[in-house]
């Protein structure tokens, strides 16, 4: 079952979460993976989630997470509170993949969908990988929900596409 425009947000989503922190801020450090709950933690919030197959990747690492840093100050002035990308990989590697990207604090949060989960029970997972998709949720409610079809596109997915729908 895929999320459309007008779903609720799932109640039960959790994923896996390093927070940053300036003690831990080098991209060799680890800090300690703790349960995010983002059903309870986005419930009056607007957020974009967006979601790539794999932390490293090529177009992961070239298109999909650089056009969310760039446009993030004005993604944030449409009143967007949250702005997280999941993917398949483990706490540690999406916490030195925000790292690597120079993303400090909670500009953006790096969560782990461990087995896709999340991912799998909306039909938008790819194995054990997630899918590349964006969703915006505003206080409980999806606004917006696109999956990519091609390969390696980044179009209904980027940041471009999901500030035209802020």
């Amino acid at each position: 079952m895929s999320l459309k425009p007008g779903d609720s947000f799932p109640n039960d989503v959790v994923f896996q979460y390093i927070p940053w922190t300036e003690e831990k801020g080098d991209i060799t450090a680890c800090g300690i993976p703790i349960p995010y709950n983002a059903s309870k933690e986005w419930a009056d919030k607007k957020v974009v989630l967006f979601s790539v197959p794999g932390a490293f990747t090529p177009t992961c690492s070239v298109n999909h997470v650089p056009g969310y840093i760039k446009n993030l100050p004005q993604i944030k002035e449409k009143g967007v509170q949250i702005v997280a990308v999941v993917a398949s990989n483990d706490p540690y590697v999406m916490s030195a993949w925000g790292k690597a990207n120079q993303v400090n604090g909670d500009d953006i949060l790096f969560l782990s969908d461990p087995d896709a989960k999340f991912s799998g029970s909306i039909g938008w997972a790819n194995g054990a990988r997630t899918g590349r998709y964006a969703i915006i949720i505003d206080h409980g409610k999806v606004t917006y929900a696109q999956i990519e079809t091609k390969k390696g596109a980044v179009e209904v997915s980027g940041a471009e596409a999901v500030l035209a729908h802020l």
